[in-house]
This record gives C-alpha cells, sequence and structure tokens, in this order.
C-alpha cells in the first residue's frame, strides 16, 4: 500500500486578498466545470492563471469556449498550456491547483510545486458554513441530493457541490454560519484533504461501502483508509451517520487500518469506534432500543421510515411514500430525512418534502415512455426507459435490477475498474435468492462486460450482445420489444451499466447523455 501524502496544515492563503497577482497552475481543465470554476475564481481575484491539460483545445472546447465568451473575466492573465505538462509550469507557480483525479505520490509535476491545494481545500478553508459532507461507494449524489432539495424545500438557503461536477469555489462568497453546504465527497477528494485540518463536517454520512476504484487503490484497505478522512477532525457537538447493516467487511491484513479493527463486522461498526462524533446508524430493518439513528419497518403494504434520536425514546414515523423506486434510494431518502431531523425541521414536515423528491439525472431518472403494441385483450402496454448511467460498480447493477418489483430489461455493461462482477452474474443468474431476475440482458462491449460474459457463460445465464454502440443495441432492443408477446403492461427498461465508461464515452454523464439521447430517437 503506498504512503499517502500528508499535506501541511492550513492553506496556502490566509486571506482571498492573498491571492492577487500570484501565479496559480490549475492542474487539470477538464469538461465537469471543476477546473473552469477555479479558472474562473482565481481570474476573479486577481492571479495570473496557467492551465495545463494532456487534453488537446480540441478535446476541451466545450469549456474553453465558456471562459472564453465571459466577458467580465480578465482573460489577458490567462495562459493555456493544452496536450502536455511542463516541468516549470509547476516550479515557478506560487500554488497549483490539483485535479482530484491525479495521484500525488509519484508526480514529478506535483512534487516540483510549492503548494499544492485543490477547490475544495481553498473552499473549506474560508468558508463558515456548516458542512454536511457525504462519502460513500453506493448512493453518495442520490443522498446528497436528496439533502439539498429538503433543506430548500424546508427554507434553507442551502448549497450543493464536491464529487456531484458542481465546484464549491463558484458559491464560496455566498455562503455563511446561516447557510448549510452539502459536499458530496470522493475517496480521491478526501485523500486530497489529508493533514490539512480543514474539514470539520457538522454532519458526516458514509453511505454503503463496497469494492471500488481498485485500479487506482489496489486494496479496499487503503480505499476506506481515505473515507475514515470525513470523520478525522469531527468534534463531539458533531454528528456521523453511518450503515448499520452487513455489507461484507473484510480486514485484509493483520496491520491493515487499526490493530483493533479485528474485532468488527462491519464497516459502521469499525468507523463508529473511531469517530469522535455523536453516531447515528441507518438500517433497512428496526434498529435496537438502544441504537439511535434512522431505520424501516414494513407496515400492511407500505415499508415506512422511523427515526429515534436518543436511547430509549419512542421512535417517530420520517419517510412514507416516494416516488424514487428502489429499496437503495429509500435508504438514501432516510438518510437524507435524518439530517432535515437533525438541523431542527419536524418529522411530520419531513414526510411530505421527502414523497415529492424526483430523484436526479442519471440515477434511475425516468425519462421516456414508448407506447408498445397493446396487449390481446387491448389494454395499454408500456416500456419505460430509467438512465442509471451513475451506476459505476457491479452492486449499483445488481440494486438497479430489483428496484421494480418486477422483471426488467436490464441493459449493462463497460469499462472493468479491477473489481468483481460476480454480485452481478449471481444476481442476473438468482443463485442468491434474485426475487426479479431480468427478463432479458443487453450488454455494451468492454473489458468488464469481457468478465462478466465469461461468469454468465458458466452459470447458462442468456444474454444479447456484446454491442459496440448504443445506437445498434438500441435497434435490437426495438425490434425485440416490437415483436415480442410479452403481456406486461408496465415494462421497466434500465440501463445501469455497472462499469465505468472510459473507451465509449467521456464519462458516466456524457453515457447517460448520449444513451437518452439515442433512445428519443430510436424510439421516437
Amino acid at each position: 500500500m503506498t504512503t499517502p501524502h500528508v499535506y501541511p496544515k492550513g492553506c496556502t492563503f490566509t486571506s482571498l486578498d492573498q491571492i492577487k497577482d500570484k501565479k496559480i497552475t490549475i492542474m487539470g481543465l477538464g469538461l465537469n466545470g471543476g477546473g473552469e470554476a477555479s479558472v474562473r475564481f482565481f481570474l476573479k481575484h486577481g492571479a495570473f492563471v496557467t492551465v495545463t491539460d494532456m487534453k488537446t483545445r480540441e478535446q476541451l472546447l466545450p469549456t474553453i469556449e465558456a471562459i472564453e465568451e465571459d466577458e467580465a473575466l480578465d482573460k489577458s492573465r490567462l495562459t493555456y498550456v493544452l496536450g502536455e505538462h511542463r516541468i516549470e509550469d509547476f516550479k515557478n507557480a506560487d500554488c497549483v491547483i490539483k485535479n482530484p483525479g491525479v495521484r500525488f505520490e509519484g508526480n514529478q509535476y506535483l512534487e516540483a510545486a510549492k503548494a499544492v491545494e485543490t477547490d475544495l481545500s481553498i473552499f473549506l478553508y474560508f468558508t463558515k458554513a456548516p458542512i454536511i459532507a457525504v462519502t460513500g461507494s453506493k448512493g453518495k449524489s442520490s443522498t446528497v441530493s436528496a439533502i439539498h432539495y429538503g433543506l430548500k424545500e424546508c427554507g434553507f438557503n442551502a448549497f450543493l457541490g464536491g464529487n456531484i461536477t458542481v465546484s464549491p469555489l463558484t458559491f464560496l462568497e455566498e455562503t455563511s454560519k446561516e447557510t448549510p453546504v452539502v459536499l458530496e465527497l470522493s475517496s480521491w477528494q478526501l485523500r486530497d484533504l489529508r493533514g490539512r485540518g480543514v474539514l470539520k463536517p457538522h454532519i458526516a454520512i458514509i453511505t454503503k461501502i463496497v469494492p471500488d476504484h481498485q485500479n487506482f487503490y489496489g486494496s479496499m484497505d487503503s480505499y476506506v483508509e481515505d473515507k475514515r478522512l470525513i470523520y478525522r477532525d469531527q468534534t463531539a457537538d458533531d454528528y456521523t451517520l453511518l450503515d448499520a447493516d452487513d455489507d461484507g467487511y473484510e480486514r485484509e491484513s493483520e496491520n491493515a487500518l487499526s490493530e483493533s479493527s479485528h474485532s468488527f463486522t462491519r464497516w459502521g461498526d469499525l468507523f463508529a469506534s473511531e469517530t469522535k462524533a455523536k453516531v447515528l446508524r441507518y438500517s433497512s430493518s428496526t434498529l435496537a432500543q438502544e441504537v439511535c439513528g434512522v431505520f424501516q419497518k414494513k407496515e400492511e403494504k407500505e415499508i415506512n421510515g422511523y427515526v429515534r434520536l436518543n436511547a430509549g425514546e419512542p421512535e417517530e414515523k420520517i419517510i412514507g411514500s416516494l416516488l424514487v423506486p428502489g429499496p437503495h434510494n429509500r435508504i438514501n431518502v432516510l438518510n437524507a430525512a435524518l439530517v432535515l431531523r437533525l438541523m431542527g425541521v419536524e418529522s411530520s414536515k419531513i414526510i411530505n418534502v421527502m414523497a415529492s423528491w424526483r430523484g436526479i439525472p442519471h440515477r434511475l431518472e425516468r425519462f421516456y415512455d414508448y407506447a408498445l403494441q397493446p396487449s390481446e385483450n387491448g389494454n395499454k402496454r408500456l416500456a419505460i426507459f430509467y438512465n442509471d448511467s451513475a451506476s459505476t460498480v457491479p452492486e449499483a447493477a445488481a440494486a438497479a435490477s430489483q428496484s421494480f418489483g418486477t422483471r426488467i430489461v436490464l441493459i449493462c455493461g463497460g469499462t472493468d475498474k479491477q473489481l468483481d462482477f460476480m454480485p452481478l452474474a449471481r444476481t442476473l443468474h438468482g443463485e442468491c435468492g434474485t426475487e426479479f431476475v431480468p427478463q432479458k440482458i443487453y450488454l455494451l462491449s468492454g473489458t468488464g462486460t469481457e468478465k462478466l460474459t465469461s461468469m454468465l457463460d458458466d452459470m447458462h445465464v442468456e444474454y444479447t450482445g456484446p454491442f459496440d454502440s448504443l445506437e445498434v443495441l438500441l435497434t435490437v432492443l426495438k425490434e425485440d420489444l416490437e415483436t415480442s408477446c410479452d403481456s406486461n403492461l408496465l415494462l421497466p427498461i434500465v440501463f445501469s451499466p455497472g462499469a465505468t465508461s472510459f473507451g465509449m464515452f467521456t464519462n458516466e454523464f456524457d453515457r447517460g447523455n448520449k444513451f437518452k439521447e439515442a433512445v428519443q430517437k430510436i424510439f421516437a
């Protein structure tokens, strides 16, 4: 395991005024807004900005055009170095603003820099806002979006940023002690905060932990080590919200994480033993009377959510019926409801607010209905398309396949990032107690798909594909739907890749948008 870099405590700048006339190198412009936000922020504060990216101008053109069209920016202070990195741009800079996807360790450019910051480290140092921080492997984006929606609906002037593709530098100067900020934090973003002492969330949430980014980390120990930074600097006045359900916790070596970690069987139990904050747990089933947090109970035909903030107190109903599908989404909303309760919102109001949340793009997003031929008795039939492109791990695709209370058509597959596809294969086969095995499976090409098809072949699970393009896959799907004799009146068709998108698409958001465009064109 590579020893992670520890950054100096504090920030390179002690006031925003110090930025004026400083030489800033921004490493990674990108297409998702983080680099662009940094360019705008440092130009606004009077810095000389050099943007360097291994991508070419043509590849970065949408971001470059957005900057160039902004007449409020002094672009005479802006220089682009594209298609390469030059060591002098790092050595001569007063500060380098780093892209979280670039590993510091062993990087000659970053190691040559006088100081390295990120948009998050700058934001966290200067903001006075109460921070609600969320990390984990599954459900981060849905959780932060539900929290932000709930806060806004309850009258808070709240902001949302971080890994959800909104840089917090875009709203830094609008924040105050009265404006809660919800941050989605990836393990890479947390890694870039190690040692700085700037992340002190009032509420920290770690969603379900499953293997992820093993091509970057090489082990679960290293991956989880970064996740634990979310509560490192919390105090007894803060809250840490942790999973109470079984999650396949395994310590990989005798020296991993901590000497005492062998006594735990859940990641949430390990985290709870370390945080200084008040621990609250979340669960898909009833919590013991002495455990505080949120949990679900099945009552008649509904599954409702309840909260208990203090041991021994009676629970309060906090969520009822929801618009978003899936048991995993119910947990995400349950955590959002708990945050609202900790922020002082009454449970009765939370029930109504959360009942109206419609979810977010690329996470089981219902976006298109297609009328199929009527059934033999004349009933109308619909194919309902869902975009779940943000599903980038096999477990997420497995969960999506079980989210609709019926057998779906599943579209999955993509690039491998050194993950185990067996959980998805077993779900598609039905050998792990799967209640709703997909009716049909269509596969996109990729190295992850190759691993999955090998498993499906061994299990004798039928699939169609793999296909090298969405358009060809959807054309075949349309032909199959039009000749099908299936009698279901509502047929969910779910694009949940369970893998990354590199090679065929820019990222999972580009993949989701192209899927929606292709569906609307082919099924028009």
